[in-house]
Protein backbone atom coordinates (compact mmCIF):
# COMPACT_ATOMS: atom_id res chain seq x y z
CA UNK A 1 0.00 0.00 0.00
CA UNK A 2 1.19 3.31 -0.98
CA UNK A 3 0.17 6.62 1.01
CA UNK A 4 0.10 10.20 -0.72
CA UNK A 5 -0.92 13.09 0.72
CA UNK A 6 -2.03 16.77 -0.49
CA UNK A 7 -3.30 19.91 0.40
CA UNK A 8 -0.80 21.47 3.07
CA UNK A 9 -0.08 24.81 3.65
CA UNK A 10 0.25 28.11 5.01
CA UNK A 11 -3.00 29.88 6.55
CA UNK A 12 -3.90 32.22 8.56
CA UNK A 13 -5.40 31.36 11.86
CA UNK A 14 -8.96 30.95 11.92
CA UNK A 15 -8.56 29.49 8.05
CA UNK A 16 -9.30 25.89 6.94
CA UNK A 17 -7.72 23.40 5.10
CA UNK A 18 -8.40 20.47 2.94
CA UNK A 19 -6.00 17.54 3.34
CA UNK A 20 -6.31 14.19 1.02
CA UNK A 21 -4.65 11.03 1.09
CA UNK A 22 -4.75 9.00 -2.01
CA UNK A 23 -4.12 5.19 -1.48
CA UNK A 24 -3.23 2.68 -4.18
CA UNK A 25 -1.41 -0.78 -4.18
CA UNK A 26 -3.59 -3.63 -2.49
CA UNK A 27 -5.82 -0.99 -1.17
CA UNK A 28 -8.71 -3.95 -0.64
CA UNK A 29 -6.75 -4.87 2.33
CA UNK A 30 -6.51 -1.79 4.44
CA UNK A 31 -8.75 -1.43 7.03
CA UNK A 32 -8.99 1.72 9.46
CA UNK A 33 -6.92 4.70 8.29
CA UNK A 34 -6.13 7.80 10.16
CA UNK A 35 -4.37 11.44 10.40
CA UNK A 36 -1.21 11.97 12.73
CA UNK A 37 0.60 14.97 12.84
CA UNK A 38 4.22 15.93 14.32
CA UNK A 39 4.70 19.07 15.43
CA UNK A 40 8.96 20.29 15.74
CA UNK A 41 10.08 18.53 18.89
CA UNK A 42 7.00 16.63 19.52
CA UNK A 43 6.43 13.13 19.17
CA UNK A 44 3.91 12.06 15.93
CA UNK A 45 0.24 11.98 17.85
CA UNK A 46 -2.81 10.89 16.60
CA UNK A 47 -5.59 13.59 14.94
CA UNK A 48 -7.94 11.79 14.01
CA UNK A 49 -9.44 7.83 13.34
CA UNK A 50 -11.78 6.15 10.93
CA UNK A 51 -13.15 2.99 10.70
CA UNK A 52 -12.92 0.84 7.64
CA UNK A 53 -16.78 1.86 6.31
CA UNK A 54 -16.00 5.10 7.56
CA UNK A 55 -18.97 4.59 10.07
CA UNK A 56 -16.97 5.22 13.41
CA UNK A 57 -14.38 8.14 13.81
CA UNK A 58 -13.06 9.47 16.83
CA UNK A 59 -10.78 12.44 17.57
CA UNK A 60 -8.03 14.16 19.39
CA UNK A 61 -9.58 16.02 21.97
CA UNK A 62 -7.25 18.97 20.70
CA UNK A 63 -9.15 18.97 17.51
CA UNK A 64 -12.64 17.71 18.21
CA UNK A 65 -15.52 19.87 16.63
CA UNK A 66 -12.83 21.90 14.25
CA UNK A 67 -11.82 18.94 12.09
CA UNK A 68 -13.61 16.09 10.12
CA UNK A 69 -12.13 12.89 9.24
CA UNK A 70 -13.78 10.84 6.39
CA UNK A 71 -13.34 8.81 3.27
CA UNK A 72 -14.35 7.74 0.08
CA UNK A 73 -13.76 3.56 -0.52
CA UNK A 74 -14.84 3.77 -4.06
CA UNK A 75 -11.62 6.52 -4.87
CA UNK A 76 -9.35 4.93 -2.57
CA UNK A 77 -9.31 8.20 -0.70
CA UNK A 78 -9.28 9.32 3.14
CA UNK A 79 -9.45 13.33 3.76
CA UNK A 80 -9.18 15.84 6.29
CA UNK A 81 -10.99 19.11 6.94
CA UNK A 82 -9.72 21.25 8.93
CA UNK A 83 -11.55 24.68 10.25
CA UNK A 84 -11.11 27.04 12.95
CA UNK A 85 -6.90 26.31 12.32
CA UNK A 86 -4.71 27.69 15.09
CA UNK A 87 -0.94 27.85 15.22
CA UNK A 88 -1.07 25.34 17.39
CA UNK A 89 -1.97 23.11 14.83
CA UNK A 90 1.10 23.71 12.66
CA UNK A 91 2.79 19.96 12.30
CA UNK A 92 3.60 17.36 9.65
CA UNK A 93 0.38 15.67 9.07
CA UNK A 94 0.56 11.58 8.14
CA UNK A 95 -1.83 9.67 6.51
CA UNK A 96 -2.11 6.30 7.95
CA UNK A 97 -3.56 2.84 6.87
CA UNK A 98 -3.92 -0.28 8.80
CA UNK A 99 -4.40 -3.46 6.90
CA UNK A 100 -3.89 -6.75 7.35
CA UNK A 101 -1.51 -8.55 5.64
CA UNK A 102 -0.43 -12.36 6.09
CA UNK A 103 -2.35 -12.61 9.33
CA UNK A 104 -0.59 -9.75 10.49
CA UNK A 105 -1.17 -6.15 11.11
CA UNK A 106 0.59 -3.78 9.10
CA UNK A 107 1.09 0.17 9.49
CA UNK A 108 1.46 2.34 6.09
CA UNK A 109 2.26 5.31 6.26
CA UNK A 110 2.67 8.29 3.67
CA UNK A 111 5.56 11.20 3.48
CA UNK A 112 3.52 13.71 4.74
CA UNK A 113 2.46 17.03 4.39
CA UNK A 114 3.22 20.21 6.37
CA UNK A 115 0.20 22.44 7.97
CA UNK A 116 1.85 26.13 9.09
CA UNK A 117 -0.74 28.26 10.93
CA UNK A 118 0.30 31.74 10.95
CA UNK A 119 -0.70 33.95 13.95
Amino acid sequence: VQLVESGGGLVQAGGSLRLSCSASGSTFSINTMGWYRQAPGKQRELVAIISSGGGATNYADSVKGRFTISRDNAKNSMYLQMNSLNPEDTAVYYCNAGAWYGGSWVDYWGQGTQVTVSS
